[in-house]
């Protein structure tokens, strides 16, 4: 099975978090922490750093980690280190997202989320 490995941005603002909706490929409209691939040579949060620059044009401040899940989709198998981060300059433009909500504790199942991101959202929900 094909393993991937990415990074995932938890970006909070005050009591909420930020959430954006896929706009391409199989998992299309499903939400999901942005973030995207490792590339070689890099550390988790560099390539966090850039994955949230190439996406968002923002600039973000990694902080600690909060859970690194694995997943089995159906063509993969997916490792997602997923990190507290808070926005540092820049104003969120989607690059490759349809859309994005900045989402309370009681509004993170308003939306369908990607299933390897729901064990995120019960470890969110607990630490908002």
């Amino acid at each position: 099975m094909k393993l991937i490995e990415v990074v995932a941005a938890i970006i909070c603002k005050d009591d909420k978090i930020f959430a954006t909706q896929r706009g391409y490929g199989e998992w299309k409209d499903l939400w999901e922490f942005p973030g995207g691939k490792m590339e070689a040579g890099e550390t988790q949060e560099e390539a966090l750093k850039r994955e949230i620059w190439e996406e968002l044009e923002t600039r973000i401040v990694v902080g600690q980690r909060v859970t690194t899940v694995e997943w089995d989709y159906p063509q993969f198998h997916l490792t997602m280190h997923c990190y507290w981060c808070s926005v540092e300059s820049g104003h969120l433009e989607l690059k490759e997202h349809e859309a994005a909500r900045w989402l309370s504790k009681d509004e993170m199942e308003s939306v369908e989320w990607l299933p390897a991101d729901w064990d995120i959202i019960e470890i969110v929900k607990r630490l908002l």
